[in-house]
């Protein structure tokens, strides 16, 4: 699957997580930042997808994720790290 495919899947769980109000707040704006560093156009696809892996094992450390999240965030992690680097 073509690179920018796998980013807009991305963003589109994370806008889901973003909108979910069982998510604590915390875990919602991480997600939020998650999606500007996919959506910044400045960096290869390559970068964005590090960068925004670096953030999401952040946060699915995070005790008070839900669980549902969770899962979710690791498989946003997942289809990232299927992008190509270089």
């Amino acid at each position: 699957m073509a690179a920018e495919n796998v980013i807009k899947q991305c963003v589109e769980v994370l806008e889901r997580i973003m909108s979910d109000d069982t998510v604590p707040r915390n875990i919602r704006r991480s997600a939020e930042s998650v999606k500007s560093t996919l959506l910044n156009e400045e960096d290869s696809e390559a970068v964005r997808a590090a960068s925004a892996i670096s953030i999401l094992d952040e946060i699915s450390n995070d005790p008070n994720i839900p669980l549902h999240t969770r899962t979710l965030i690791w498989n946003v992690a997942s289809q990232l790290e299927t992008v190509p680097i270089g």
